[in-house]
């Protein structure tokens, strides 16, 4: 009996985290569904999924693609324009090379070219999108695509694609498992994760330093685990300088280790990152990143309306308030532990598996 795969399933997109790691979790829980599966994944150069998916020993092609939706110099616009046909030749290739079953477009500059071609070749095709308001490209890819995973119901009044399903953001494996684990303080100090998405924050990084440096008084108290982002990570270490309650990372690879070590949050209203806070029962304090959708505005407002977390809007940021709000949760452990199982109550069951298993009907 012959051991050849039998079906190759390519999953297109990425730039950052929100949307690497979510299609890295499709891809195992299609594997571990079914051994026989190929997954490759394609992307472009400038995301981090050069980065990630090395690290996780995976199968990544690259295209040339580019964001269109931005607020720039005409030249940079027409340079990315001059780069569509040559994603779309060079997605034609790899579909041709890898002749893949089922293509599933996850946003980023590569998911674009790739899914248009894949429908365009009448391959079956799917997108996923994780925003309440959907982006430009899966807006205009739902014309072409029948099917669509979604994270939030308010997406279908905006896309075309006839077949939505909503599934709820897909998590990581190690992430799933650790809604099944109870909830273990680690230190005695109150640890906090400030992460503001996988390329940083500025705004988040200058309130949080300001907010240590600022408050000597609780560095027996309060531990800071902080990623950057690499724009602003030197001038982060300097700030800090000799500071022993503070981690500083550019980039960090292994969230759930951070997760298990942390009790609350600063941090952005990104769907994947509510969601992964959400697994692990660490309480939020979410600046919404702002946009004309606000949709991570909304995102907060549902953790706020569960009494599992708390919102500061950035225009409207006041540092004694969030000082305040800092010392309340590092005082009272009850209302943190209170507030950490309802925000476990929002965590998404097995979305992944979920997609994995709808994938698999189809071919």
């Amino acid at each position: 009996m012959s051991d050849r795969i039998i079906k190759k399933i390519i999953i297109a997109g990425g730039g950052t985290g929100g949307h690497i790691y979510p299609a890295i979790a499709i891809g195992r829980a299609l594997q571990k569904a079914d051994h026989q599966i190929e997954i490759r994944f394609v992307g472009t150069a400038q995301g981090l999924e050069s980065k990630i998916m090395k690290r996780e020993n995976l199968a990544l092609d690259l295209i040339q693609s580019g964001r269109l939706n931005f607020s720039g110099s005409p030249l940079k616009k027409i340079k990315t324009l001059l780069k569509i046909p040559v994603g779309l030749f060079q997605s034609l290739m790899l579909i041709l090379k890898h002749k893949p079953d089922f293509v599933l477009g996850v946003g980023g500059y590569a998911s674009a070219p790739f899914v248009m071609m894949s429908a365009v070749l009448n391959i079956k095709t799917a997108i996923w999108e994780p925003n309440a308001h959907p982006g430009m490209a899966n807006r205009l890819l739902s014309k072409l695509v029948k099917k669509s995973y979604l994270v939030f119901e308010d997406s279908k009044k905006y896309l075309s694609s006839l077949d939505n399903k909503v599934f709820g953001m897909p998590l990581r494996e190690e992430i799933e498992q650790a809604q099944l684990q109870e909830r273990v303080k680690i230190s005695e100090r109150l640890t906090i994760l400030c992460f503001g998405g996988s390329q940083g924050s500025l705004f988040l990084n200058e309130k949080i330093s300001d907010f240590i440096i600022k408050n000597p008084s609780l560095r027996e108290k309060i531990y800071l685990i902080h990623q950057t982002g690499p724009l602003d990570y030197e001038n982060m270490k300097k700030k800090y300088g000799s500071a022993d309650n503070v981690e500083v990372h550019e980039f960090i690879y292994d969230m759930p280790n951070q997760y298990r070590k942390a009790d609350i949050q600063f941090c952005r209203g990104g769907a994947s990152t509510i969601a992964e806070a959400a697994a692990f029962g660490v309480v939020p304090l979410i600046v919404p990143l702002p946009a004309a959708d606000d949709h991570q505005l909304r995102n907060a407002e549902v953790v706020v309306l569960h009494q599992a977390g708390f919102l500061f809007k950035q225009s409207e940021f006041n540092d004694a308030e969030f000082a305040k709000t800092v010392e309340l949760l590092q005082q009272n452990d009850s209302l943190r532990k209170e507030m950490a199982l309802n925000l476990r109550t929002l965590a998404p069951q097995r979305a992944a598996s979920q997609i994995a298993q709808d994938i698999l009907g189809q071919i």
